[in-house]
């Protein structure tokens, strides 16, 4: 299966340009991400020597409570700047001072979602190692769909809520959750995935989940051994984008069954205009000796 980019690619190659250009030039550019997300790279006051890089989350308000300015100041240090108006988070760079490591600093930013996004599960993964956290962080991360996390003295639970469109979603959605349930037998590392339908898992009792035929909830069980040193920033990349994931993977299934189903109704198509029978012309004469055809 096809793994999402973690970063926003066009964030980053128009960085890499603008780094790289010989002339700063005015830019003002919109961008839109998954989840609602919009960039905007602009000149801060019109000043073409600095460029800025805004990011709108409409669930950045849940963030904070998580500590997600604090991660972005240690992340990006003097570039973090006060955010621009109608936006949440600002990035700016001055071209009379840019850093050595363009390259890297391009891809950064280009992070500053999933960045935002860290802050909770950063700061969860910290309780459990503290021996867990009744509370639980609630992220509206999209309208309708909810993404709760939860720190017991074991282990950290990430549930996202998520809302199917059409019936077909559902079906195909329980496909792709028994697969990931398989998945575990031939790793034994791999977390430990449920799904459930319809009602929210028990864990979000006492919370404003969501019910209805049309709504699933994907649960994940992270132990220690999924946010090391070494395994944490892999952990954050992957389950963060696990919404946009799951629903893209469903929407190239549907694709895929449609493209096969038209390629099968032409092949019908050809098959039975081959076996439609041949006319022949037959010739026939009248009273008066004439000769027509009778196509």
């Amino acid at each position: 299966m096809i793994l999402l980019e973690i970063k926003n690619r066009i964030i980053e190659e128009t960085l890499l340009h603008r780094f790289t250009s010989a002339k700063p030039e005015s830019i003002d550019i919109t961008v839109a991400d998954f989840d609602g997300v919009l960039f905007h790279i602009s000149n801060p006051d019109g000043d073409k020597g600095k460029i800025r890089i805004s990011a709108s989350l409409k669930f950045f308000g849940d963030l904070q409570q998580h500590g997600a300015e604090g991660l972005l100041q240690r992340e990006y240090g003097e570039y973090f700047v006060s955010p621009e108006s109608g936006y949440d988070c600002s990035v700016q760079f001055d071209y009379s001072n840019l850093p050595d490591n363009k390259e890297e600093w391009a891809s950064k930013v280009a992070l500053l979602k999933r960045n935002c996004f860290a802050s909770v599960f950063e700061k969860y993964f910290e309780l459990q190692k503290a021996g867990g956290e009744k509370s639980t962080a609630i992220v509206h991360y999209r309208d309708q769909e909810t993404m709760y996390v939860s720190a017991q003295k074991d282990r950290v639970t990430v549930i996202f809520s998520t809302v199917f469109t059409d019936d077909d979603d559902v079906i195909i959605g329980k496909v792709f959750m028994q697969e990931f349930k398989e998945g575990r037998r031939g790793s034994q590392t791999a977390p430990q995935v449920l799904f459930s339908h319809a009602e929210p898992p028990s864990e979000l009792a006492s919370t404003d989940a969501l019910t209805g035929d049309n709504v699933g909830y994907i649960t994940f069980v992270l132990f220690p051994r999924h946010y090391t040193d070494k395994t944490l920033d892999n952990t954050i990349n992957l389950i963060h984008t696990f919404r946009d994931y799951l629903h893209y993977h469903i929407k190239c299934s549907k694709a895929y069954l449609h493209s096969r189903m038209r390629n099968r109704t032409n092949m019908l198509l050809k098959l039975l205009n081959r076996a439609r029978p041949e006319v022949k012309n037959v010739e026939k004469k009248t009273m008066s000796g004439r000769t027509f055809r009778k196509q």
